[in-house]
């Protein structure tokens, strides 16, 4: 009988509230023993039960929640919530690295350019080459600071995909380089983190199991886990459901599993690998951005920049009407009259003011992040002492 056939006959013959053996389940469904206790360990794994032992050796399977899934809220609320923070980390990287395009590169030539071509006209006013104009070397240097961001040589430059080898630039060093675009995006957004990999539990307690010759103590679960007794029932019973394996009594009157199959292996002679206890693996909080301080001066640098120029261009009144009158070397009475500048101002103002807000947000959340990295690797020490103290207690009393 299928494991979820089984369950479903259980389920409706036993009470939740009371703690059931697999004799009693049996004997409330009419199932066998084998097909009785298959079902007690699905509705465990899919309802997050627990397995006790009675002082008279007895395995119980009890289920706190009963037949009922409060957390399923909890966890459709916290799916939502990161594909939701996913999508807007996702469009806000979209949008950083188009930023980095158009305003950390093109921006800075256009407010260089800008800043230069007014120094020179208020130096010139009193020239009286009237026909002469700073339009056409500011539109020049900008084209050009836009055509060398887009460049496949470029440093700058953002690429789809690979381009042949013979057409790449020499490489300066024998290990990959971090694009631009990516150390901004750190900069801005910090470092990406590491997908978690959903079957990395599961292949540390299948390794322990394999190096145990198929044998398994909930002890030793915790050690390459670090998880709770809440959690790492349902998921033993799972893999009892997948593995064909077998729950009892150890000597000491623990819980111990049984995989017979796990056992066989066609490398022989070769040592199994272990995970490492948990708490030889230390919790660090993420870093600020990943980059080195030059990475992160200029980077910082360039968006100030942006920041103290477009400042600049607000206070001023510098719109584009009035800074192409400037240029044409228009008499100050006839000047259009100052305003806002959209483009030249309010856009890289509050972008770049924006951008500086998230690293020194992320900076200062470091502490609280140090803190619940130093909490959880006190967990772990705890979890260290409490398994270690109870291998000694063992030791000794053989």
């Amino acid at each position: 009988m299928e494991a979820s056939e089984a369950a479903e006959k259980v389920r409706a013959a036993i009470d939740p509230s009371r703690p059931q053996t697999v004799a009693d389940a049996a004997a409330a469904s009419g199932l066998s023993f084998t097909d009785a206790e298959r079902g007690l360990h699905a509705l465990v794994s899919e309802y997050r039960g627990h397995l006790r032992v009675t002082e008279e050796g007895q395995i119980l399977f009890t289920f706190p929640t009963k037949f009922k899934k409060p957390w399923e809220t909890v966890d459709a609320t916290k799916a939502l919530f990161g594909r939701v923070w996913g999508a807007i980390a996702g469009a806000g990287r979209f949008i950083v690295r188009a930023w980095v395009a158009i305003v950390l590169v093109a921006y800075v030539a256009i407010f260089v350019a800008l800043l230069v071509a007014l120094a020179f006209s208020r130096s010139s006013e009193r020239s009286d080459e009237r026909s002469f104009s700073f339009a056409g070397p500011l539109f020049r240097l900008v084209f050009d600071a836009l055509f060398w961001t887009m460049h496949p040589w470029s440093p700058f430059y953002v690429g789809v995909g690979a381009a042949p080898i013979e057409h790449r630039p020499v490489q300066r060093s024998a290990g990959p380089e971090t694009p631009f675009y990516e150390r901004v995006d750190r900069f801005f957004f910090g470092p990406r983190p590491e997908r978690e990999d959903p079957d990395e539990v599961r292949r540390a307690i299948l390794a322990e199991i394999r190096a145990g010759k198929g044998r398994v103590g909930l002890a030793d679960v915790m050690r390459v886990t670090g998880e709770s007794r809440e959690r790492i029932d349902p998921l033993m019973s799972k893999l009892l459901l997948d593995y064909g394996g077998s729950v009892e009594v150890s000597e000491e009157g623990g819980i111990a599993y049984r995989f017979t199959e796990l056992r066989k292996t066609a490398e022989l002679g070769r040592s199994k690998w272990r995970a490492a206890p948990i708490w030889e693996r230390r919790a660090t909080p993420p870093p600020v951005t990943g980059n080195s301080l030059g990475e992160n001066i200029a980077i910082g640098g360039l968006n100030l920049f942006n920041l103290l120029a477009s400042s600049f261009v607000l206070a001023q009144g510098l719109t584009v009407e009035r800074i192409i009158s400037i240029f044409q070397r228009v008499p100050a009475a006839e000047l259009p009259p100052p305003g806002v500048s959209i483009a030249l101002g309010v856009v890289p103002f509050v972008f770049s003011l924006a951008l500086f807000a998230l690293p020194i947000g992320r900076a200062l959340l470091q502490p609280w992040r140090a803190k619940r990295a130093a909490q959880e690797n006190g967990r772990r020490a705890v979890l260290e002492g409490v398994l270690e103290n109870a291998k000694e207690g063992v030791t000794e009393r053989n």
